[in-house]
């Protein structure tokens, strides 16, 4: 599945914006404070409202009022509207998500919630989900494409008014765009990575899958894929050899003690060093192949500004490898915040968008309708 349309209403500084036809690979600019991070955390502010609650999600970020646009109406709510294709019933049909969240009576409520996409070709969507303060219903049969509308079952249901409907029935595979929905945000990554942890020693008990927001675990993860994916891991190792100049072999090495760290073998010398000794540069192009090779990729993976501590001809690589997660067959989707030229001149014109903040309020602007 691929998101190709987001709308944010009076959610921090986004008043009232909208990105279409949004492309697998999507490259944001802007000066600081314009927004980028609030573009990105929408997709963590949905994550923690499924895996806690609205007021939890809304209690992590200074509260309704911090997160609703300021100067909105009294009577105002947070809107976020998306926008995502997937296969369901053998056809790709484009699935639309809203969910507005007020306050009332000084707590937050989701007002509304909808789910809905079109049966066939023509006709309107249909509501396969449709809540509002805690009371709504579901349909439990979308994919019986051969009853009319008005014979689909619906399941009435009641939840927590500041809980999102989505989170318990997409957990049900019955609920089927629903329950994609809720894994794509799930399984959502934000990359915010720091050299200082990802070097030295590890305890090198334990088992991590998934290199870790700041990258802490990368030796455990560059581990797991050398025992259990070499030939994933071969392919990092070649990515790098293309990529950093002198790298030929890279391992990870359990000490006698019960660590575990990596070892970087240059050409040029006959031993290898650990990775506390090799570059800032050479140990972030090795952490963020590592998760963009990792063997069960992400379906939405955010990066913000991946240029720090890498030369400027690093970033056109490092470009490349984002563009090429997201051809993998797997329906992955990149969304990346730069502030390197080196970095945006290896985007193509249809990738890049740009963030414009006036009277405390921010537009989205794509470059491609700019002569």
């Amino acid at each position: 599945m691929r998101i190709e349309f987001i709308r944010l209403q009076n959610f921090k500084s986004f008043k009232d914006v909208t990105m279409k036809d949004i492309p697998d690979y999507c490259v944001v600019v802007g000066v600081n404070g314009s927004g980028k991070s609030t573009l990105f955390d929408v997709f963590g502010f949905l994550k923690d409202c499924l895996t806690y609650n609205v007021q939890r999600a809304l209690q992590t970020r200074g509260g309704f009022t911090e997160v609703i646009t300021r100067g909105a109406a009294k009577d105002a709510v947070i809107s976020i509207e998306i926008k995502f294709r997937m296969e369901i019933a053998n056809a790709n049909r484009r699935v639309t998500y809203i969910v507005n969240i007020g306050k009332k009576h000084n707590k937050p409520v989701v007002t509304k919630e909808i789910l809905r996409y079109k049966r066939s070709r023509y006709g309107s969507p249909y509501h396969f989900l449709n809540f509002a303060d805690g009371r709504g219903y579901a349909i439990t049969n979308e994919e019986d494409f051969n009853r009319p509308d008005e014979e689909l079952d619906r399941e009435e249901q009641t939840v927590g008014r500041d809980v999102l409907a989505i989170k318990g029935l997409g957990q049900f595979e019955r609920f089927k765009a629903a329950s994609a929905f809720r894994e794509l945000i799930e399984n959502w990554h934000v990359s915010d990575f720091h050299i200082n942890l990802a070097r030295g020693s590890k305890d090198a008990a334990g088992f991590d899958e998934h290199l870790s927001v700041t990258g802490d675990n990368l030796q455990l993860v560059a581990r797991n894929i050398y025992e259990n994916h070499r030939d994933i891991f071969n392919k990092i190792v070649d990515a790098m050899q293309r990529r950093v100049p002198g790298i030929s072999k890279i391992e990870p090495i359990a000490t006698q003690d019960g660590r575990l760290l990596l070892s970087f073998q240059d050409g040029s010398f006959k031993d290898p060093f650990i990775d506390k000794y090799v570059s800032d540069g050479t140990i972030k192009m090795f952490a963020y192949l590592v998760l963009l090779y990792d063997p069960e990729p992400h379906p939405l993976l955010c990066v913000e500004e991946p240029e720090n501590q890498l030369y400027p001809m690093l970033q056109e690589h490092l470009a490349e490898e984002f563009r090429r997660y997201t051809q993998t067959g797997k329906d992955s989707q990149v969304f990346v915040s730069t502030h390197s030229p080196d970095f945006l001149n290896a985007a193509e014109l249809d990738e890049v968008f740009w963030l414009v903040k006036s009277k405390g309020y921010t537009a989205i602007k794509r470059a491609r309708d700019n002569e």
